[in-house]
């Protein structure tokens, strides 16, 4: 991996978001995806957990199904799915490894690969560059964007989601297993957009509540032509502001489109909020990204 640059770390200020190509080797991504291989085929998900994963608000709000199992997710290994890959019963109507949308939230915790790769020396040495001082690890996902199925991303933000005080705390690493292009659903950027703050926020309703999630403030209306794609080659890494708005579309070709991401937060004088959905536990508090061997 070549060392980020101090331009390159000018450009990820001003827009928001960084490509840096061959961050990682094939061999690397390919140990990933092998590993999600197995991990899928030796899933077991109970019919009333199996979820559908959806990003319109009010699809995502009854996509979530269970309460528990998705509000539970932040520290275990578990599955989300494409629309329109169950029957009425439950049961999967493709095989299950083409039905699968992401797995989360805790791969980096719990799985030994994902936590090696989490903590690779050239992600803190990426961390420090960008000038993060004591980030610790909030999440990670693996998302398969699958062909022909994989759905739309809608414009979002992920401090929505991921909510800090101050601000500008949380910063996403995208490493894209394979190539990630315009045919097969590559991410979509409005640059210099982490500068206008955040115009909503996902929060937890009281427990029994249903939804169990609900948002504060509105959803702002984007420009379309204001996004530019984003291809990331199969190894290199897309770094992500947390309040630059981004999306992704469908992916309608023959190739599938893996990504292993996860999200870390500068925990030097920053808060975590205590409304987000997202919540450490006794048996995982957000592990700090430069502690690990």
């Amino acid at each position: 991996m070549a060392s980020i640059t101090e331009e390159q770390i000018h450009k990820f200020r001003k827009d928001g978001f960084l490509v840096l190509e061959q961050f990682f080797s094939s061999e690397t991504c390919d140990a990933m995806k092998a590993q999600i291989q197995k991990i899928v085929a030796d899933m077991d998900v109970p019919p009333h957990c199996r979820t559908e994963f959806s990003t319109k608000e009010e699809e995502q709000l009854r996509a979530q199904g269970s309460a528990e199992y998705f509000l539970t997710s932040g520290d275990k290994v578990r599955f989300f799915f494409e629309k329109g890959v169950f029957d009425e019963k439950g049961d999967f109507l493709v095989p299950k490894e083409k039905a699968i949308n992401k797995i989360g939230h805790a791969l980096h915790a719990y799985d030994p690969i994902f936590k090696q790769i989490t903590h690779a020396s050239e992600v803190q040495e990426l961390a420090r560059k960008i000038g993060l001082e004591n980030p610790v690890v909030l999440q990670s996902m693996y998302i398969f964007k699958q062909p022909g199925i994989g759905g739309e991303v809608t414009p979002h933000q992920d401090a929505t989601f991921l909510h800090t005080e101050p601000l500008g705390r949380v910063v996403g690493l995208w490493i894209a297993v394979e190539n990630a292009t315009q045919e097969n659903g590559c991410l979509w950027f409005i640059p210099g957009s982490h500068t206008s703050g955040i115009t909503r926020q996902m929060v937890r309703t009281p427990p029994g509540m249903v939804p169990c999630t609900k948002f504060i403030g509105s959803e702002q209306a984007y420009d379309h032509k204001q996004f530019i794609p984003v291809p990331v080659r199969k190894g290199g890494i897309l770094l992500i502001h947390g309040e630059v708005v981004h999306k992704s579309e469908p992916n309608h070709s023959e190739k599938s489109r893996n990504v292993y991401t996860f999200h870390l937060m500068e925990a030097k004088d920053a808060a975590w909020s205590t409304e987000n959905w997202l919540q450490p536990t006794p048996e995982l508090p957000f592990p700090p990204l430069y502690t690990h061997n």
